[in-house]
């Protein structure tokens, strides 16, 4: 969790020092230069130049110029460099010689060092509430990107189930009396279409399928799976009476499966499942009714009367 908010902090900042170097009232030459180490130490000696240096889980140690300076969970040891922004998260900065800032130095739970003769064009802050707010923010912005998608996803659930009542009750039945063959077209379905849309884009011809393949088909069938399956649990939370008869259109059932694979959706791997079996459901049953061959029904054969 530590690592996760970390990161969060990182990449508030990173906006933070974007800011801050179009706010200096100088600004270094960039040549595009960009170095970036995870779990090591990096330098740019006197001389050198680098726009950018991320450093996370290690060290950075300037004598350069860096345009932008980043380092998560390590030491920024900056001794006689002109930078123009520099960022401390969960670390230590350490300012000495005639090193020269042209920006704001921007740390959140780190500690800096200045020695004499540092010179820092903007101030030393101290972050961490702005983070708080970039993260309230972000997590508001979720929440309501989270809501938009589940009433898109229901009033699409309920157009399905009025508008193909009929192939949506041979999707779930499918779920229902064939699980395993359900689930086993299902990982198919997801694991074939990949293969052969890219198959399909090695030649000129067969660039525009494979890639309707992969950007529409493929996922549109795998979101018809995914109504069809959370259909198909509204329909046994509904009606797990024996002689209870489902209704012609499962509007309710729509509406309660889908809130809950939402609520479910929280768990590992549930979601997941739930669209396995939706596909498969989907793409078996579509399979079936092209060949001619309808969904299987299982019942009780009515036989003749003796004669005597």
């Amino acid at each position: 969790m530590k690592k996760i908010l970390a990161l969060v902090a990182a990449m508030a900042l990173v906006l933070g020092l974007a800011g801050a170097a179009l706010a200096a009232d100088e600004a270094l030459p960039h040549t595009g230069r960009v170095l970036i180490v995870a779990g090591g130490d990096v330098e740019v000696a006197a001389g050198e130049q680098a726009d950018a240096v991320l450093v996370f889980g290690g060290d950075a140690r300037i004598a350069g110029t860096v345009n932008t300076l980043l380092v998560l969970d390590g030491t920024a040891t900056v001794t006689g460099a002109t930078l123009e922004a520099i960022a401390v998260v969960q670390g230590t900065a350490e300012l000495s010689g005639d090193t020269t800032i042209l920006g704001d130095v921007m740390q959140i739970g780190s500690t800096v060092t200045r020695g004499d003769g540092v010179e820092i064009g903007g101030a030393i802050k101290d972050m961490a509430g702005d983070v708080a707010a970039f993260g309230v923010f972000i997590g508001a912005a979720m929440l309501v990107l989270w809501i938009g998608v589940g009433v898109a996803t229901l009033l699409v659930g309920l157009l399905i189930a009025g508008l193909a009542a009929k192939q949506v009750r041979a999707a779930t039945t499918l779920i229902s009396r064939e699980p395993g063959k359900t689930a086993l077209v299902g990982l198919l379905s997801i694991i074939l279409p990949p293969i052969l849309g890219v198959l399909a884009m090695a030649t000129l011809v067969g660039i525009p399928t494979g890639f309707g393949l992969l950007v529409v088909i493929w996922p549109a069938v795998a979101f018809i799976g995914y109504v069809v399956a959370a259909i198909w649990l509204g329909e046994w939370l509904l009606n797990r009476r024996a002689d209870a008869t489902p209704p012609d259109r499962p509007y309710g059932a729509a509406v309660v499966g889908l809130l809950v694979a939402f609520v479910i959706g929280f768990v590992p791997l549930a979601t997941a499942i739930l669209s396995i079996f939706g596909l498969g459901a989907v793409v078996l049953a579509a399979w079936r009714t092209l060949r001619g061959g309808g969904t299987r029904q299982t019942g009780l054969r009515a036989e003749p009367a003796p004669i005597g």
